[in-house]
């Protein structure tokens, strides 16, 4: 019998679109011989699956729908939340009550990373290289002047629990830094100010599942813009040249760091770490537990580059984290 897998989009912040292209992305990867696929979409109004171009209401009591009279429960869910409450641990945490499995990391990797401050001060603990950073809270009193002498300039600005590089700004006079700050605070309660550096961005994808843990090749990300900002992303203002083309030693060295970042934090499913290479070294630019998964993304592109097939990475992924989870002598719902 097919499992039946919800493709979860949605979310509560301005990533929401990206969050849907994802989902669209993910529908078309997995192979629909294996799986019955349902879009669920969550957000602050409305809970709901859609099917054959109706939507239903999701029962949160257990997470199923009914249709024509016909209860449908859900085997596991591919989680395409960017931002709360799919990136956060929110959701991981009301799925683990359910025990319904799911595919990426759960509360408190998600809780870790989707603070990019908080983990990167775990991770440089453990020897990481990362930008110096301060980090600002609605109601912290703070001087710019100050931050600028701890940091210099210029400096990146961003909403330190959001991503997509919504109310990202580079800021290179001091004057200019109050106004970028205000810009975060209109989308996050929590904004990071972090060090520029100078250097070739990378990016690098990881996964385990059943056949044990697999690097994918690096991206290298070259942009005419100020910085790989939103319109880089989504917009098509940006090269991305995958392999990268760096050092062989450099690209290892790279992957070694990210498979000790997945287990530092413990993460499930795919992950994603971002890096500038400064000097011939890595830093740490964030990690990414839920990464986008838009035909033209990142982790889409390496798997094409790694040789493998998407549909059997998600297979992969899906048959792995179900397996593990019903394992477990938790309980299983009736």
């Amino acid at each position: 019998m097919k499992k039946n897998i919800a493709i979860i989009w949605g979310g509560y912040s301005s990533e929401k679109e990206v969050s849907e292209r994802s989902a669209q992305g993910i529908y078309s990867f997995i192979d629909k011989d294996k799986y019955n696929l349902y879009k669920v979409k969550i957000d602050k109004e409305v809970w709901v699956a859609e099917q054959m171009n109706e939507t239903f209401p999701i029962d949160k009591n257990d997470f199923s729908f009914t249709a024509d009279g016909t209860k449908i429960l859900f085997d596991f869910a591919y989680i395409t939340i960017h931002g709360t409450p799919g990136e956060d641990g929110v959701l991981q945490g009301y799925l683990d009550m359910l025990d319904i499995p799911y595919s990426n990391c759960g509360v408190l990797a998600s809780a870790l990373t989707f603070s990019k401050f908080t983990c990167n001060n775990f991770l440089k603990s453990f020897g990481f290289n990362v930008a110096g950073s301060v980090i600002l809270r609605s109601n912290d009193s703070y001087n710019t002047e100050a931050i600028v002498k701890k940091l210099g300039l210029p400096v990146f600005v961003k909403p330190n629990i959001g991503g997509s590089s919504f109310a990202t700004t580079k800021v290179k006079e001091v004057s200019h830094l109050q106004n970028a700050i205000d810009a975060a605070f209109g989308e996050a309660s929590e904004v990071m100010v972090e060090s520029f550096i100078s250097g070739t961005e990378v990016t690098c994808g990881c996964y385990r599942a059943g056949k044990g843990f697999q690097y994918l090749p690096l991206t290298e990300v070259v942009t005419k813009n100020e910085f790989f900002d939103y319109n880089a992303k989504y917009k098509g203002e940006v090269e991305e040249i995958t392999p990268a083309r760096i050092p062989d030693d450099v690209a290892k060295q790279i992957q070694e760091q990210t498979e000790q970042i997945y287990h530092l934090i413990g993460a499930k499913g795919i992950i994603r770490a971002d890096y500038i290479i400064s000097g011939g070294v890595p830093v740490l630019l964030e990690v990414n537990t839920t990464p986008g998964m838009t035909e033209t993304s990142f982790i889409p592109q390496q798997v094409r580059a790694a040789g493998l097939n998407i549909a059997d990475v998600m297979t992969d992924i899906i048959e792995y984290e179900y397996n593990r989870i019903k394992n477990r002598n938790y309980g299983n719902r009736q």
